[in-house]
């Protein structure tokens, strides 16, 4: 087993994701794909979230290129009246613009999205965090006015400037404004059962340029490519050099900036509802990665593609179980999992591959003790307490009251004064 596979492995497992999907990639193309849990590999099609906000930074600097606008230009000079029209062009690309992160009403990114007449009537200004310039504040609101902005300023809408001046040339058919015919579904894990349920589908509207698309391990290694300077005839070199240059300490011009132990990085995390993704290439040398997982948490998609860049050095051949969804609780743990005290000390208790775990929460969540089914009862397996039994004492109408083990109490509250406490309750 590679060092690479065992780290998506070990994301699987830990991470509790349905399935998890990377690359690497350097000047030429793929040089290592991957995948745990239920990977469907290089043309599994994923929603990719906030890396769609590095195709609209490049129809913006395109569009400067061809002398349609300003990155100095202030948004009202393109879209008139509206809330936030002071700030500029650049300070909107780079997170600077001052404004609040999410635009006013629903959660766009669960919720079916209106037209650009809409969101500007929606937001008129007065949520404000900073002045312009004054400090990074990560907007989604702003990269669904930019969207805006090239689509009057080249007089298309953003779906088709983004198919028409990028897709279509770099061939990236795999990548959509709406997923394709078999593409992941996007889960959340309930974070004490782990049963799975399913995140909703959405058209975004005019917050589409903030976080729309779906793509694949193959087409955002081509991007990668883009974004790594071996396309110039999409993006300008100059252009893209302005791109990468910091306005704020981790972020240029639509693109987040980093190292790893090689050099720099450039591109993008992304995050939807049901799906997480990251892509990060070294400009210098071309060499970068690509992540992609159906889970709205679990991982640190960054570290994971920077860690595939690298491999892991102290990777054994020992393979982690794969994480596996709950199907049910089974009776003998029904209504355990959740938050538990031994006295002030909390743990996460979850029911993970077909096991009740107790994870101490002030010790970084590490597991100490495990707990199996036999016979009707739950047993310990490993940790402190292997060998002996953990019984789950019920109220009459069957809710769970507390947990005893070997003299230990668990309760819902530290100290709970309704259970009887070994040596009695602080006062």
């Amino acid at each position: 087993m590679s060092q690479r596979q065992r780290l998506l492995d070990v994301a699987q497992a830990e991470g509790r994701l349905t399935s998890v999907v990377g690359a690497v990639l350097d000047r030429y193309g793929a040089v290592w794909v991957g995948g745990a849990g239920q990977a469907p590999g290089l043309d599994g099609q994923y929603r990719v979230g906030s890396i769609t906000k590095t195709m609209t930074a490049v129809l913006v600097v395109q569009a400067r290129d061809e002398g349609l606008l300003d990155l100095d230009d202030p948004l009202a000079a393109h879209l008139g009246d509206v809330g936030y029209g002071e700030v500029t062009v650049r300070e909107a690309l780079a997170h600077a613009s001052g404004m609040q992160s999410e635009p006013r009403g629903p959660w766009w990114e669960r919720t079916r999205g209106g037209d650009f007449a809409a969101l500007a009537a929606a937001n008129d200004g007065s949520g404000r965090v900073a002045p312009p310039g004054a400090w990074f504040h990560y907007s989604n609101l702003g990269y669904g006015l930019l969207g805006e902005v090239v689509a009057r300023r080249f007089g298309a809408p953003w779906r088709a400037l983004v198919a028409e001046r990028l897709l279509q040339p770099l061939g990236m058919r795999a990548t959509s404004y709406l997923p394709r015919p078999g593409a992941q579904p996007g889960w959340s894990v309930d974070h004490f059962t782990g049963v799975r349920v399913h995140e909703p589908l959405t058209d975004t509207g005019a917050m589409a340029p903030a976080g729309q698309l779906w793509s694949t391990l193959a087409d955002l290694v081509t991007w990668g490519q883009v974004l790594g300077g071996a396309r110039p005839d999409v993006v300008r070199s100059s252009s893209l050099e302005e791109m990468q240059r910091p306005v704020t300490p981790d972020y240029g011009l639509g693109l987040m900036l980093g190292v790893h132990p090689g050099g720099r990085l450039v591109g993008h995390n992304g995050s939807m509802p049901g799906f997480l993704a990251a892509l990060h290439v070294d400009p210098d040398s071309g060499i970068g990665a690509v992540v992609l997982a159906n889970a709205t948490t679990g991982i640190d998609p960054r570290e994971l593609a920077v860690s595939l860049i690298e491999g892991d050095p102290d990777a054994d051949d020992a393979r982690p179980a794969p994480w596996r969804p709950t199907v049910v609780v089974p009776p003998e743990a029904a209504g355990v999992p959740g938050l538990w005290f031994w006295g002030n000390t909390a743990y996460d208790v979850r029911w993970h591959n077909d096991g009740l775990e107790l994870r101490a929460m002030a010790r970084g969540n590490v597991v100490t003790d495990r707990f199996e089914p036999v016979h009707g009862t739950l047993v310990g397996v490993s940790g402190y307490h292997r060998g002996e039994r953990l019984d789950v004492v019920r109220r009459p109408d069957g809710s769970v009251h507390h947990l005893e083990c070997a003299t230990f109490v668990y309760t819902r509250t530290p100290y709970d004064p309704e259970v009887d406490v070994p040596g009695g309750h602080p006062r």
